[in-house]
C-alpha cells in the first residue's frame, strides 16, 4: 500500500492517561503515512527481559528514544514518539529536537476521563497488537502517575482529540490541523520512493549479471 508523504518533516508527540489509546493512534497512523514509529513500551521490552519500570531504565528508554528520534530527523524523516511526554519541560526538551532538525513539533492530547482510561489500562491483553507491550497499573501507580501529569497550554503545536472515538475519526482531525500547517496533503503519496536495486544474483552463462532477469523482491 502506497503511503502519503509529509511536505514537511515532523514529531509527533503524545499527552494523555495510560489507556488512553496513545499506541491504537499511533500504530495506525504510521500504516498510512512515511513515518517512523518509535514505541517506547517495545523498546524497553527489547532491552529489559524483566522491565522494572524504575528511574534508571526509563532513563536509557528515554535516552534511546531520543537519539534515534534525532537520527531518524536529521535524515529528513519523520517521527511518532510513542510514549507519554507527561510534562512541560519534557514537551520543550522534544520541541527543541524537532527545531534543532527543521521538524515541526506538534503535540497530540488524547483526552480520556481518568476512570475509562484505567478500566482499560487494567484490562489490556498482551496477544492484542496494541497490548502487547504495555504494562498494567494498579489503581495506586496508576494514580501517582496521573497526579504528575501537566496539560499542555493552548498553542498551535496542540492537537486535542477524544481517546473514546473510532480512528477514523481521530485521523480527520489530526490530519485537518496538519492540513492547516501545510505539513501533509492528502494527494502527496509516495511514488516514487527510492529502493536498491533489484538484480538478479544468478549470472548468465558469459558471467555477467542480467539486469533484465530480476528474482528479488523487496516488499
Amino acid at each position: 500500500m502506497l503511503k502519503i508523504m509529509p511536505q514537511k518533516t515532523f514529531l509527533i508527540v503524545f499527552y494523555g492517561y495510560p489507556g488512553s489509546g496513545r499506541t491504537y493512534f499511533a500504530r495506525q497512523f504510521a500504516d498510512e503515512y512515511v513515518v517512523a514509529h518509535l514505541q517506547s513500551d517495545r523498546i524497553r521490552a527489547e532491552l529489559f527481559e524483566k522491565p522494572r519500570y524504575d528511574k534508571q531504565e526509563n532513563a536509557i528508554t528515554s535516552q534511546l528514544m531520543t537519539y534515534m528520534t534525532e537520527e531518524f530527523l536529521s535524515a529528513g524523516l519523520s517521527v511518532i514518539y510513542d510514549t507519554d511526554i507527561a510534562t512541560n519541560k519534557s514537551r520543550a526538551a522534544l520541541k527543541n529536537l524537532a527545531n534543532k532538525n527543521g521538524a515541526e513539533f506538534i503535540t497530540i492530547w488524547l483526552q480520556v476521563d481518568a476512570e475509562t482510561s484505567f478500566a482499560r489500562n487494567v484490562r489490556r491483553d498482551g496477544r492484542k497488537i496494541d497490548d502487547k507491550y504495555a504494562p498494567r497499573w494498579d489503581r495506586t501507580t496508576f494514580d501517582k502517575i496521573t497526579s504528575q501529569m501537566q496539560n499542555p497550554s493552548p498553542s498551535k503545536d496542540l492537537i486535542v482529540i477524544s481517546g473514546k472515538h473510532s480512528y477514523i475519526t481521530q485521523r480527520n482531525a489530526v490530519v485537518a490541523a496538519l492540513q492547516n500547517r501545510a505539513i501533509i496533503s492528502p494527494i502527496d503519496r509516495v511514488k516514487n520512493i527510492a529502493k536498491p536495486g533489484l538484480v538478479n544474483l544468478v549470472p548468465k552463462s558469459n558471467g555477467r549479471v542480467d539486469l533484465s532477469r530480476r528474482n528479488i523482491f523487496i516488499r
